[in-house]
């Protein structure tokens, strides 16, 4: 089963790492996804643009109306997603201990996927194999 894990955490601690301990994070999160490849479970993995980039579709509106930022104002925000191929549920949480052990704070949702469009540009099956 695929699942998503969520990576929340708070956006202004983040952005306050220097880049040696942004390097130091992911230096530790690229060895648990290394082996995650090398197992055939890992798809891919985004790093999402600080939520000021982001702009939010308000669908509740006729015309629908986009406006500046995210749509929940939270304590943490969604920072980044993993896309996992795991047999079982106590399988991606072991994946997801694993992640939260190499960096620190914040915390991760993990929620199963259901594949609604599996040809498209992308699907897992492509980003395992590339």
């Amino acid at each position: 089963m695929l699942y998503a894990i969520l990576c929340y955490h708070s956006e202004k601690a983040v952005a306050e790492w220097t880049p040696a301990q942004d390097a130091a994070t992911m230096e530790r999160l690229s060895v648990v996804q290394k082996r995650l490849v090398q197992q055939g479970k890992l798809g891919p993995v985004v790093r999402l643009m600080p939520t000021a980039t982001a702009t939010t579709l308000r669908k509740d509106q006729s015309p629908p109306l986009v406006v500046d930022g995210p749509f929940a104002e939270t304590k943490e925000q969604l920072l980044g997603f993993y896309v996992v191929d795991c047999a079982s549920r106590d399988e991606v949480n072991e994946i997801a201990r694993e992640l939260a052990a190499a960096n620190p704070g914040g915390a991760l949702e993990i929620r199963p996927i259901a594949v609604i469009n599996p040809h498209g540009d992308g699907n897992v099956a492509a980003a395992r194999r590339a």
